[in-house]
């Protein structure tokens, strides 16, 4: 059983969010927070594998406490109520990064990904964060990075850049989801980037005029 700790501040957000986890079959729920201060404590206690993190929580936010937890793997739950706080999770390299509003078997699938070591970006955050970019110039250090990918590698990355899920580059590729992850999992490590949106926007870096 993968053992979650859920941190929010909205009693009933923390509810459905319980009920989805607790219907996969293989997630406990050992533990639920009001702030970041609680879900410290509570994860340190508890010796949980996930914790689900809101953002925007009293006494300490989920930035915070993402940062005093060593040992779990941090899914942060957003509403994109703060685009600087997006900003600065995924420079802070957390595990997961998933919409309040995502569908439920979504928020399944971020646990168990990452729970198995993978970093999980929903499709949706990867648009939303393409969209704060400010237009530049062209990067050519990004374009460098993009040359060392084989033909095949550049047509993935490229649908990744849209925002795809990996079903959804499998479709246009003609190719399973199982192949496509693991050539995102490749070309993640050739470009040197730790997640999905970060390969993202240096397509977006490369490609600019």
């Amino acid at each position: 059983m993968i053992k979650v700790l859920i941190a929010d501040d909205e009693p009933l957000i923390t509810a459905g969010i319980r009920a989805v986890l607790e219907s996969a079959g293989d997630v406990d729920v050992v533990a639920v927070a009001a702030d970041g201060r609680e879900a410290v404590d509570a994860a340190r206690r508890h010796r949980v594998d996930v914790a689900l993190l809101d953002l925007a929580m009293p006494v300490m936010g989920g930035l915070a406490a993402a940062a005093a937890l060593s040992g779990p793997r941090v899914v942060v739950l957003t509403a994109f109520g703060d685009e600087a706080n997006v900003r600065l999770a995924l420079r802070q390299g957390v595990d997961g990064f998933v919409l309040k509003n995502c569908a439920p078997d979504e928020l399944i699938r971020a646990v168990r990904a990452v729970h198995a070591g993978e970093a999980y970006l929903s499709p949706a955050v990867t648009r939303h964060v393409l969209g704060m970019v400010t237009p530049a110039g062209r990067d050519e250090d990004a374009a460098r990075r993009l040359a060392a990918l084989t033909p095949r590698e550049s047509d993935i990355v490229a649908l990744v850049a849209e925002g795809l899920s990996n079903a959804e580059v499998g479709h246009r590729v003609h190719m399973s989801e199982a192949t496509i992850k693991t050539y995102v999992s490749r070309i993640l490590a050739k470009l040197g980037c730790r997640n999905r949106v970060e390969a993202a926007l240096l397509v977006r870096d490369a490609s600019r005029t």
